[in-house]
């Protein structure tokens, strides 16, 4: 079967909204190769198949925040409505609804890119906690450590000189032939 898009460009067009990793309708509609409204009319038609945790609409703060990232060019490009977010299972759940074969081909290509991207995250978790693990190792050896420079650097701070008494200092003349004054 022929990637009719790129994993990248999908990738570039899902984002995390609420906790999960969704893609927007227009998106959706643009790589399905159907305008919006055919793709929103398709899911309200088969409104059962898409519970809260498949799709769920934006709020208009949510809308107006995805302007100011860019990831959507201006408010006019949502078109009057807000847009809907589908989950990987909602995105799944569109192939469905969406007959034809370049939305069956590109249902297969974006549950390759989500797939990537969870890997991607799984690789970047076990970083994280490597990483965490590594911390907690020196924090355990940190006052040793500390302790050890404290003493290097005492150890290389220059020897001082006695300081002179402010003052005068009368010396006495020693007693002749053993004679010592009392």
């Amino acid at each position: 079967m022929q990637q009719i898009i790129s994993l990248e460009y999908i990738e570039k067009r899902i984002f995390i909204l609420r906790g999960s990793k969704v893609m927007l309708s227009p998106h959706l509609a643009d790589l399905y190769g159907v305008e919006t409204r055919t793709l929103n009319q398709a899911v309200k038609r088969n409104g059962n198949r898409f519970p809260y945790d498949f799709m769920f609409q934006l709020n208009l703060e949510e809308a107006l925040g995805l302007v100011s990232q860019n990831v959507i060019p201006h408010k006019k490009y949502l078109g009057g409505t807000l847009p809907y977010a589908f989950t990987e299972q909602g995105v799944a759940m569109l192939s469905t609804v969406l007959h034809s074969e370049r939305a069956i081909q590109m249902n297969i290509a974006i549950m390759r890119a989500f797939v990537k991207l969870r890997e991607f995250l799984l690789t970047h978790k076990e970083l994280a906690k490597k990483i965490a693990e590594l911390e907690q190792k020196i924090g355990k050896n940190e006052t040793d450590i500390r302790s050890i420079v404290e003493a290097i650097r005492q150890l290389m701070i220059p020897p001082q000189k006695p300081k002179r008494e402010i003052g005068f200092h009368v010396k006495e003349p020693t007693a002749k032939y053993g004679k010592t004054k009392k």
